[in-house]
């Protein structure tokens, strides 16, 4: 049976991302596969620990399919990679003291490294992504309105979008009454096409290394739909706890 565990923002943090997989290890149902959807960089920890250790997985573990988030992307700016040079999102958010501390963190092997992931996992009906089809940075949360999340689903052409993006672990159902696009080529605009009134999905996934000491992630049964949001509490106050839905 597949039982996917999905999760994002490691954020340099090796000893919560080591709590989430012992966690994964407790479960009663066997994960079946590791998603890693992006922002294992971060500006506290040891990033380059972090990335070793999703590289290297021990012989009994689970073998990492791991993308690009936010916190990637702006290592790429620091070093030319993309089309933005001098990381001005990092620069607005955490200043010159940012800039150099990712700066000196990441080692050019590992950036060569996260250069080389995936932008996203599209499996059976479902998208796993950082942010969106539109942006990295593309922050999707429960207050996002119905309409951006809808748009959001029919970009990447799925019923399920899993994101990781805000840290926050969320479910929210769009149900369109009547949906249609259109597309504008060179040739001009092509005929409406019907989206369908098929229930979509947006679930945000949680944050394992954000928050000190607490690690959120999810886990998810594509053959059942079934969604167990994991909370992983590690360090002085060490505990395990689910909500499921």
């Amino acid at each position: 049976m597949t039982h996917w565990a999905i999760l994002s923002g490691i954020e340099g943090n090796l000893a919560a991302y080591e709590a989430v997989l012992q966690d994964m290890r407790r479960q009663r149902h066997p994960v079946s596969d590791l998603y890693v959807l992006g922002d294992v960089i971060g500006l506290h920890g040891d990033n380059d620990a972090v990335i070793q250790r999703l590289q290297s997985p021990r012989s009994s573990e689970w073998v990492p399919q791991v993308c690009i988030g936010w916190w990637e992307e702006q290592c790429f700016s620091l070093h030319g990679l993309n089309s933005s040079p001098d990381a001005p999102e990092l620069m607005a958010q955490f200043g010159g003291d940012g800039v150099k501390r990712l700066w000196e963190s990441v080692s050019r092997e590992s950036v060569r490294w996260l250069r080389s992931l995936h932008f996203g996992f599209h499996e059976l009906d479902c998208l796993l992504i950082h942010g969106s089809t539109v942006s990295y940075a593309d922050e999707l949360t429960p207050d996002t309105p119905a309409i951006q999340l809808c748009d959001r689903l029919v970009r990447a052409d799925a019923n399920h979008l899993f994101c990781g993006r805000s840290g926050q672990t969320f479910e929210c159902w769009v149900t369109p009454t009547r949906l249609r696009s259109t597309v504008t080529t060179l040739d001009g605009v092509q005929d409406p096409q019907d989206q369908g009134k098929t229930p979509r999905r947006v679930v945000g996934i949680g944050s394992v290394g954000r928050i000190p000491g607490q690690a959120t992630y999810t886990l998810y049964n594509p053959e059942s739909d079934r969604l167990n949001f994991r909370t992983v509490n590690y360090g002085k106050a060490k505990g395990f706890g689910a909500t499921i839905a």
